[in-house]
């Protein structure tokens, strides 16, 4: 119903076909203030009804409009609630959005699968830069030295992460993904973020090595694809999830202190308990719909992770008071 420019610009989307169920989607258009990235990130949109005359004193122009521009397929016409109830039986499969039934199966024969793509390193940052008031910096320009020093690893960021990280007055500085350890360390960070983003975690060993070597070093805080890239540098391991979490309404329990939230998630992998025994890390929030694991903490250091977005816009605000535990570390061991 609301969320699917941030959506449609999130880059933990990249590779996939979107599929939305809320009958009418466009009703209030789009902005130039609510994009998550600099680009539409799905290859596909699939939705009942487009709203082709949209009302909101912010927008600029309809969905279809923004899709045109940017050169992005989408349909409308399907009865989606149909579809999304075969993909919770079948779970999530390849498909294709085409005016010619057998041409589509025959791209679908050839075409290379999800699970085989690296779609991280296409949606990171090709240069580091820095996050400020206005958005996007020079990684030269001036900076509050009061404010704390936060490196992320661009894995698929969205840019809420960076506005609520500068509401809470730290400096992002955002890093390709493949950026080095010893670079990172070289900026003199006072925390490490590891960002969502699309994809199988396991195909992303440069990304876990950096992590793993970062560990202990300094306060580290991940999300989403954050928390299984933590998984895999402790040794741990991940599974690919029937047809995955996604939209703003999945309770999750944080095992210590016994509190629910209400979160926003979009993943489609999830990391195994098992694996975890024997490396140094704990499990700490639960999902309470299906029982899979939330969040991680490295025992000994400060690196902990969740698998939801407490960053969501617009989405559920009970989890974003982890924002502020994670800034609170960075003070007591700020550089």
């Amino acid at each position: 119903m609301t969320g699917y420019q941030e959506i449609l610009t999130d880059p933990s989307y990249a590779g996939q076909i979107v599929l939305l169920t809320y009958p009418l989607i466009g009703n209030y258009g789009i902005n130039d203030d609510d994009f998550e990235s600099d680009r539409i990130q799905p290859t596909g949109l699939i939705v009942k009804e487009a709203c082709e005359v949209p009302s909101n004193w912010r927008a600029t122009k309809s969905i279809d409009q923004l899709l045109k521009e940017k050169n992005k397929v989408a349909i409308q016409g399907l009865d989606t609630r149909a579809i999304t109830k075969r993909i919770r039986t079948a779970g999530v499969t390849m498909g294709c959005i085409c005016d010619d039934v057998e041409a589509g199966k025959s791209r679908l024969a050839t075409v290379q699968g999800y699970d085989e793509t690296d779609f991280v390193y296409d949606v990171t940052t090709d240069a580091p830069y820095r996050w400020g008031r206005e958005g996007k910096q020079e990684l030269d320009a001036s900076v509050e030295s009061s404010r704390l020093r936060l490196v992320v690893i661009d894995c698929g960021l969205k840019y809420n992460i960076l506005r609520r990280f500068w509401s809470a007055g730290c400096q992002p500085i955002v890093v390709p993904a493949k950026t080095s350890a010893a670079e990172i360390l070289a900026m003199k960070p006072d925390g490490i973020l590891l960002s969502p983003g699309p994809g199988d975690p396991q195909r992303l060993e440069p990304v876990v090595e950096t992590v793993r070597a970062l560990i202990g070093v300094r306060p580290m805080f991940g999300i989403c694809l954050g928390n299984q890239l933590l998984c895999h540098a402790v040794g741990g391991k991940t599974y690919k999830l029937k047809f995955g979490h996604r939209g703003s309404n999945h309770p999750v329990k944080d095992l210590k202190s016994g509190r629910v939230t209400i979160t926003s998630q979009n993943h489609g992998y999830a990391v195994d308990p098992l694996s975890l025994e024997g490396t140094g890390a704990e499990v700490t929030q639960l999902n309470l719909n299906d029982g899979t694991v939330e969040g991680i903490h490295v025992k000994g250091s400060d690196a902990t992770s969740i698998q939801y977005h407490p960053e969501a816009a617009p989405g559920p605000w009970d989890s974003r008071p982890y924002f502020a535990e994670f800034v609170e570390k960075m003070q007591k061991t700020r550089v």
